[in-house]
């Protein structure tokens, strides 16, 4: 049964401030909330941000022939309390796979570090041995290769393993679970946490004749592991996830009025929304791939969600990614809700067209 509540404004589009933004960090502007509703949202994102993103660490690794933590080595320069300090500067990314179902396992990298004599003279006595040559064969994208682990003065060959799993925040040696631990394995502290700061601030922004809605800025710092988008998307699923088991609790269903927009807002949302997929800039990948799947305008595109698209033959991520860059340049979104003009996914061709036309129609009585 529906329960009618009056209108309700609602963000329409997200904004990245370009003149900031870097791999590792990003500025985000949403708006236009009700009242209350930047710091609710706000501070549940931040939270969220801080507390449960998942990345790969490093949970142990195993040197050859250095029984535990509490010695030196011969021709390493650092002992291996130094080198654990190190290893817990590890940054590694799981790469995107096209796989329904992807795995979680606990990973083993291994690899042998061969230091030659020549080697040495080449390097005047000292090899660095960095992260980025002990990670060649893990499935992992290293994000900083140039960290050194430790450096050799001696000719020498070791076998070097390393354990990696997943997980959240910061987890002390004690909590991890290893249940064939290897003799000579060091289990480590890991930080899984990518986020290094997430902040954000509440401001006036303007609907209308009003100005007391709020305007959400969050400010989002990275490690590298997650990009600043990437780490925001997540927390949004995340805690849109945690709140369906509400739904049980559902007896009536609202139905919110339109707010009244702006109806220059809306012509030239139109205007946008009545463009040919080849009159934006898009990859040829990418523009066939949308071509094949009969989307021949804006609005036909901005209907369909985001999993959908990936349901596309030969539509990958990079052009889902490519899409999304080009549509948020425009202040579209994949999965918009058209409904106020009167379009949804099964009559989105046939209303364009009409609105086309009405356009078409309007111009020439001018």
């Amino acid at each position: 049964m529906l329960v009618k509540f009056g209108a309700q404004e609602r963000p329409r589009r997200i904004k990245v401030e370009e003149s900031t933004a870097t791999p590792t960090y990003a500025k985000f502007i949403i708006e236009p909330f009700e009242r209350v509703f930047g710091h609710s949202v706000g501070n549940a994102l931040r939270r969220v941000l801080l507390s449960s993103l998942e990345t790969p660490g490093i949970i142990s690794f195993r040197l050859e022939g250095v029984p535990h933590e509490f010695m030196a080595v011969e021709g390493i320069v650092e002992d291996i309390t130094n080198i654990v300090l190190n290893i817990k500067g590890a940054l590694l990314r799981r790469l995107p796979s096209d796989e329904t179902n992807v795995s979680r396992d606990i990973r083993f990298v291994t690899s042998v570090v061969d230091v030659t004599q020549e080697l040495l003279d080449q390097r005047g006595g000292k090899v660095a041995v960095t992260l980025g040559e002990v990670m060649k064969q893990s499935p992992f994208d290293v994000v900083n290769p140039e960290l050194v682990l430790f450096t050799v003065t001696k000719p020498m060959k070791r076998q070097i393993d390393f354990r990696v799993g997943f997980g959240r925040g910061y987890v002390c040696a004690e909590r991890h679970v290893i249940s064939n631990r290897m003799d000579g394995e060091i289990i480590l502290d890991t930080a899984f946490s990518p986020i290094v700061l997430a902040n954000y601030a509440i401001e006036n922004t303007r609907v209308g004749q009003d100005t007391d809605y709020d305007r959400l800025v969050l400010d989002v710092t990275t490690d590298g592991r997650l990009s600043p988008t990437e780490a925001l998307s997540f927390s949004a699923q995340i805690l849109m996830r945690s709140l369906d088991v509400f739904n049980q609790i559902q007896e009536h269903e609202l139905l919110f009025e339109q707010p009244n927009s702006d109806s220059g807002d809306d012509d030239r949302l139109l205007e946008k929304l009545t463009l040919r997929i080849d009159e934006i800039e898009l990859s040829v990948r990418s523009t066939n791939c949308l071509s094949s799947a009969n989307i021949d305008t804006i609005a036909e595109l901005v209907c369909i969600p985001e999993k959908k698209m990936l349901e596309f033959r030969n539509f990958g991520k990079k052009s889902l990614n490519e899409i999304k860059a080009k549509l948020m340049d425009m202040g579209l979104n994949l999965g918009m809700d058209l409904s106020r003009f009167g379009i949804t996914c099964d009559n989105v061709k046939d209303r364009i067209r009409e609105i086309i036309e009405e356009r078409k129609t309007k111009k020439e009585k001018k």
